[in-house]
């Protein structure tokens, strides 16, 4: 197959979303910098489609202790606490890089920064550009990149990360047309971002397939809480070609209500106190219950309803839900949307400290492919946050690391190429072992779980991963390293779920009576490192 195509560089990113740009703009400061991105550079992950804010604290009445103590609250008390504060004290000074580098922001009349309600938080604090304010930042983030020297590498795949001893010094890649390379690094970022395309019905782009966590564990990292998936409540059912596309919070927090086909406001139910603006876990859930117990609309969701807003309040704050939905023959002006939960956001990851330091040396990590920040429950207008706090916190640590003569070991690049030459020998589809995956992973590990459920799941994808994918071209060797990587990840999700004998947040079983609150909970993180796996215990006045 050979291996000529090598190149070197201070600082290796992986992903180009809100963190992996922020991160590879700060690096450069220290030295070269590549991105590897699967998709093209700012154009795949989820950071370019989020539509509802971005969380800082701007405003006098506001405070950080209580941006705070609501992501902690909101997380179910599983936030890793330093992170937390990195994230709330770093935030407003991030938004305000974003502005100054040219960023368009909604703006009071008095010329500040607007912001809106969001779940779960006890003042507007969400920042917003309309309801595309992922896409604005991440044009702006584009902007700053063309003006810097990184390295780009598009429509290139990372196939496993590069190891001397224990630290990381770089990766294996293929690009589209399987043309494989090795790209050597003192320090490499990942941020890959989430895995909703585990689940049949997801707002994630295609690139969501969790190759960050998988690539994270072969390599040795811990990871944490990965039982904690977030389903969006309020995804597109109706009509079916929108099915799973996000429907922002951004409606809610424009004054959206929830209606049951009965025409109830039914979350006066779950949360008599914050209604459609309680946390996504507690919307989802009361969402979901609606359904399962017959109260749900034909199409087998409930209705999200703006149609008491005044018509030019949705045409400026809400242009790209008004701009979608007509696309599909639905004017929100008029009538209601019909939306049911979708999975949307993977609260566990990568365990690393506030400088973005994972558990192996000279890997860092950023975004949503790391775990603490959100706990067991993400508020809406968080992520976004997260993707400038910590991406600017990794490329400046990766940056500072230290220089070191650095070679692929020639066993591990072997080793790649017999497992490719396996795949032209395999007699299975990549497409059945995704479609399979998808669905046991939505009907067996969704917003209600059980251990029974969880156990047949845990036991289809041992099945799954014994399965000898099958290419046919150089083309598609990306694709059935990305599949392996799906089965990897979604493994730990379901492992994790059973190591987590409680509900808490994001994570609810069904088959499990509990006397302690989210507080009080005896139970920590989950963690995965290599072949050991387990969930902590903690001290509690139970």
């Amino acid at each position: 197959m050979g291996w000529e195509n090598r190149s070197d560089c201070h600082v290796l990113v992986i992903g180009s979303g809100g963190a992996g740009i922020r991160a590879a703009v700060e690096a450069e400061k220290y030295g070269t910098v590549s991105i590897i991105s699967k998709t093209i550079t700012g154009k795949g992950g989820c950071t370019v489609m989020a539509e509802g804010g971005y969380n800082a604290v701007l405003a006098e009445e506001d405070a950080v202790s209580v941006h705070y103590e609501d992501t902690v609250k909101g997380g179910a008390y599983l936030n890793d606490t330093e992170l937390v504060e990195a994230l709330v004290s770093d935030a407003p000074s991030r938004i305000r890089d974003l502005f100054n580098w040219g960023a368009v922001f909604d703006l009071t009349e008095d010329n500040t920064i607007a912001q809106r309600p969001f779940g779960g938080q006890r003042f507007p604090r969400t920042c917003y550009a309309g309801d595309h304010t992922g896409h604005e930042m991440v044009m702006t983030l584009l902007e700053r990149l063309r003006g810097s020297g990184v390295e780009i590498h598009d429509e290139t795949t990372v196939l496993e990360l590069l190891k001397d001893g224990d630290r990381v010094i770089g990766a294996v890649t293929a690009d589209r047309n399987g043309e494989l390379g090795v790209i050597t690094a003192d320090a490499v970022i990942l941020a890959t971002g989430g895995a909703g395309q585990l689940y049949d019905v997801t707002t994630n782009s295609t690139a969501g397939t969790g190759d960050g966590y998988a690539l994270g564990f072969r390599a040795g990292a811990k990871l944490i809480d990965m039982e904690q998936v977030q389903f969006h409540p309020t995804g597109a059912v109706y009509p079916a070609d929108s099915r799973g596309r996000l429907i922002t919070e951004a409606v809610r927090g424009e004054g959206g209500i929830l209606k049951n086909a009965a025409g109830e406001r039914f979350m006066e139910k779950y949360d008599p106190a914050r209604m459609e603006l309680s946390t996504r876990d507690v919307v989802a859930r009361g969402i979901a219950t609606e359904i399962l117990e017959g109260r749900g609309t034909p199409s087998g969701g409930v209705y999200l309803d703006v149609t008491h807003l005044p018509p030019e309040q949705i045409e400026k704050r809400l242009p790209v839900m008004l701009s979608q939905f007509l696309q599909f023959g639905v004017d929100i002006r008029t009538e209601p949307m019909q939306v049911a939960p979708t999975a949307h956001h993977f609260m566990g990851g990568l365990a690393i400290t506030k400088d973005a330091q994972t558990t192996v040396p000279h890997l860092f990590a950023a975004g949503e492919v790391t775990g603490g920040v959100h706990g067991a429950n993400r508020l809406g207008g968080n992520a976004l946050a997260d993707t400038q706090v910590f991406g600017r916190r990794a490329g400046i640590s990766a940056g500072k690391c230290g220089r070191f003569a650095k070679s692929a070991d020639a066993a591990v690049l072997s080793a790649i190429e017999d497992k490719i030459s396996r795949l032209y020998e395999g007699d299975t589809s990549v497409s059945s072992v995704r479609k399979n995956l998808k669905t046991l992973m939505w009907n067996n590990v969704g917003i209600y779980r059980n251990e029974l459920d969880l156990k047949v799941a845990e036991r289809e994808i041992g099945k799954l991963r014994e399965k000898r994918l099958k290419i046919s071209s150089p083309q598609e060797i990306a694709g059935a390293f990305i599949t392996e990587n799906m089965l990897c990840t979604a493994g730990l999700v379901v492992s994790g779920a059973l190591l987590r004998r409680e509900s808490r947040g994001a994570h609810t079983r069904t088959d499990i009576k509990q006397k302690w609150t989210a507080e009080n909970s005896p139970f920590g993180h989950t963690w995965f490192v290599g072949q050991k796996a387990g969930i902590d215990i903690v001290e509690t006045n139970l």
